[in-house]
C-alpha cells in the first residue's frame, strides 16, 4: 500500500481553490450585465474567480508531475527489462507518422514515454495530442482555432524477426493511405464488423491475426471507447488508440489511491498481452535474410 496522504491534503486545497474560484467567476460574468454601479464589483469578482482557478490547477499539475515521477515511475520499472518511464518525453513526430496510421498535425504533442522490454521484444509507448488548424471567416474577421483529432496513446513493438508482408487493421479512418493493400474479411464476422482489415499478403494475414489476436483486439476495443488501428510492418507492429483520455492523468475532484495505481497498470496489459500472443506462433515471422 502507498501512503497517499500529503498528497491528498495537497489535491484537496487545489480542489477548494478551483471550487470556490468557479462560483466567483460566474457571478462576476453575470454582475457585467448588471447597472453600470455594480460593474467593478463584477470585474473584482471575475479576476478573483480566475486567480483562484488558475492558482488551483496549477498546483494540481505540480501534483500529478509528483505522482508520476514518485509512485508511477517505480511501477513501471518494476514490470518491464531495461525500462524507463519520462512524464515530460515523447516521441518525435517522425516515429509516430512512419506508420501511416495517424495524418500529419498542425499541432503536435507528446508526454509520458514509456520504453523497455518484454520477452526479448523492445517496445516504446508514449501519450499523443494531434490537433488540426481551422480557421472561420465572421463579420468580425478571421479566427484560427484548433481541433483536437487525437488524442489518446501509441504503442510500437520492435520484434526480433519479420512480419510476413503488411497489414493494417484500422476500426476508424484514421490511416493516411495504403498502398497496394487488398481490402480482406477474415473468419471472424464479428471482428470484420468492427474493423477493415487490409493485407499485402492473404495467406500470412490469417497467420498473424489469430483468433486469440483478434480477441486482444476486440477486448482492447472494448476497454477504450474511441477508435483503435494498428500496423505490421517489417519488424514492427505500431498500435494507436484514440480514447480522449491522459492514459496517467489524475482527477481533481477525485481521492489519489492504490486504485489509481491499479488502474494505470491495466492501461499497459496491452504490451504484455499483445506480445504473448504474437510469440505463441512462430510460423508469422521470417528471418531478415529470407525476406531480403
Amino acid at each position: 500500500m502507498n501512503d497517499f496522504t500529503n498528497l491528498n491534503i495537497e489535491r484537496k486545497k487545489c480542489a477548494n481553490l478551483v471550487g470556490f474560484g468557479i462560483p466567483l467567476l460566474i457571478i462576476g460574468g453575470i454582475l457585467f450585465m448588471a447597472p453600470p454601479q455594480v460593474v467593478f464589483l463584477g470585474i473584482v469578482f471575475f479576476i478573483g474567480g480566475g486567480v483562484l482557478i488558475g492558482t488551483g490547477v496549477s498546483k494540481f499539475q505540480q501534483i500529478k508531475t509528483q505522482f508520476k515521477e514518485v509512485y508511477l515511475k517505480k511501477v513501471i520499472l518494476g514490470l518491464y527489462e531495461n525500462a524507463t518511464y519520462d512524464p515530460r518525453a515523447g516521441l518525435p513526430e517522425a516515429r509516430v507518422y512512419r506508420s501511416g496510421l495517424l495524418k500529419r498535425a498542425d499541432r503536435y504533442h507528446s508526454e509520458d514515454l514509456i520504453t523497455g522490454s518484454f520477452s526479448d521484444v523492445q517496445f516504446e509507448t508514449c501519450d499523443l495530442k494531434l490537433e488540426e488548424r481551422h480557421v472561420r471567416h465572421t463579420k468580425n474577421g478571421t479566427q484560427v482555432y484548433y481541433v483536437t483529432y487525437f488524442l489518446g496513446r501509441f504503442f510500437e513493438f520492435e520484434f526480433p524477426k519479420n512480419f510476413k508482408g503488411k497489414i493494417i487493421v484500422s476500426e476508424g479512418s484514421l490511416m493516411t493511405w495504403f498502398t497496394n493493400l487488398k481490402k480482406m474479411e477474415l473468419e471472424s464476422v464479428e471482428f470484420n464488423k468492427k474493423f477493415k482489415t487490409y493485407s499485402s499478403d492473404e495467406l500470412n494475414t490469417f497467420y498473424v491475426l489469430t483468433p486469440h489476436l483478434m480477441e486482444s483486439l476486440m477486448e482492447l476495443e472494448r476497454q477504450n471507447p474511441g477508435t483503435i488501428a494498428c500496423s505490421f510492418d517489417g519488424n514492427r507492429l505500431t498500435i494507436i488508440v484514440n480514447n480522449n483520455r491522459d492514459t496517467f492523468d489524475l482527477k481533481l475532484f477525485s481521492e489519489i489511491n492504490d486504485q489509481a495505481i491499479v488502474a494505470m497498470k491495466k492501461e499497459l496489459a496491452v504490451i504484455e498481452n499483445i506480445i504473448e500472443e504474437l510469440r505463441l506462433n512462430r510460423n508469422i515471422f521470417i528471418t531478415k535474410e529470407e525476406n531480403i
